[in-house]
């Protein structure tokens, strides 16, 4: 049922093992924003247990307003940078690929809070996820700077070892701020209709690209929805979709992680292609699902009701999506919160073994 899931994948100088992401999720367990050899095990583990590639938890890049809280871990300082080494290679030891998520958390980052409390939160036009004006719109000056830390921390990151690198340009933080007309009110260069408002993102690519050549796989993750609004839709249409992706085609983005809720739905009326799946078929490069896979529940179970309403049928339907060619890789969440060894059950087919995803999980993130 699930052989396709399990077969190799290659992206320029990236070779996996197999189709299976562990998802990027915030963990808050990086004192003064330092990641220790605790954080070094928990991906271990991952590793350990058969998951193809490890997308870390979002690591801030240097700006003093990227994040709200000091016990996310930042790419920047020279403490932090020895525990990502760390981590690199207890994942190399464990014979697992790794990339850091670079993430600037934008305008969501409130005021007065994070390491540097006395720093302005930074955002295209100074608006709070309320829509109102709580700061001013960042200069040219800020935003070059910016576009500078996410480049200067990719070059880092091949440095140290990790096998690619992904941006956070989803879910409301500063990127999608940018793309998304609700918080990019600008009339300069940066602001303007849906495609314009893609040079941030597509500066930040270049940039990369630049510093890390061509062989280096760079990964954008975006995504439809907000945390502020669910419903919110960047793209009405395919056609728009082509027209949004195109310019951050041509900077240089090898793999789109489509970030949706449940992977199942599709993304627009008239076909069952989800967001990955319009995406590779737009710009015919790979890409990766994600949403609610593996997790029990009356939703996902009534969602895929087969013959099996286990995770065998579950999988399943995923499995086909895979084979269809709809999309590449298949990001796993919640359910590897629950079990670290959840891609070896699968691969092994003990799927009377996996442990369910819970609460506690949540709590732990073990």
């Amino acid at each position: 049922m699930t052989s396709s899931l399990f077969r190799p994948f290659a992206c320029k100088s990236l070779s996996l093992a197999n189709r299976l992401v562990m998802a990027p999720m915030t963990r808050s367990k990086s004192p003064e924003s330092v990641p220790g050899p605790d954080v070094a095990a928990y991906y271990r583990r991952r590793a350990e247990g058969g998951v193809g590639l490890i997308v870390t938890e979002g690591t801030t890049v240097d700006r003093p307003a990227a994040t709200n809280d000091a016990n996310v871990p930042n790419f920047h300082a020279p403490a932090s940078l020895a525990g990502w080494r760390r981590v690199v290679e207890e994942v190399h030891a464990a014979g697992g690929r790794i990339a850091p998520q670079l993430w600037h958390q934008g305008m969501m980052r409130k005021p007065g809070t994070g390491p540097h409390p006395e720093a302005p939160s930074d955002g295209p036009s100074g608006l709070a996820a309320s829509g109102k004006q709580v700061g001013q719109p960042m200069s040219e000056a800020e935003i070059a700077d910016t576009i500078d830390a996410f480049a200067k921390a990719a070059a880092v990151a091949q440095e140290i070892g990790f096998d690619a690198v992904e941006i956070h340009g989803a879910h409301g933080y500063l990127i999608d701020q940018f793309f998304w007309e609700g918080a990019n009110r600008r009339d300069d260069s940066w602001g303007g209709d849906f495609v314009s408002r893609t040079r941030f993102a597509a500066e930040i690519v270049k940039a990369i690209r630049a510093r890390v050549g061509e062989s280096y796989p760079i990964i954008l993750r975006f995504s439809q929805w907000k945390q502020q609004d669910f419903a919110a839709r960047l793209a009405q249409t395919p056609d728009e979709l082509a027209r949004f992706l195109e310019p951050l085609t041509a900077a240089g983005t090898d793999i789109f992680h489509c970030s949706t809720r449940r992977f199942w739905e599709p993304e627009f009326d008239g076909s069952s292609l989800n967001l990955a799946g319009w995406t590779k078929k737009l710009t015919g490069k790979p890409t990766i699902t994600v949403g609610s896979v593996g997790l029990k529940g009356a939703d996902f179970v009534q969602t895929f009701r087969t013959r099996e309403t286990s995770e065998v049928g579950e999988l399943g339907e995923l499995e086909a999506r895979l084979e269809r060619g709809e999309f590449d890789l298949v990001a796993v969440g919640r359910a590897l919160l629950g079990d670290a060894q959840w891609a070896a059950k699968v691969r092994d087919g003990r799927f009377a073994e996996l442990a369910p995803f819970s609460a506690s999980s949540l709590a732990t993130l073990a």
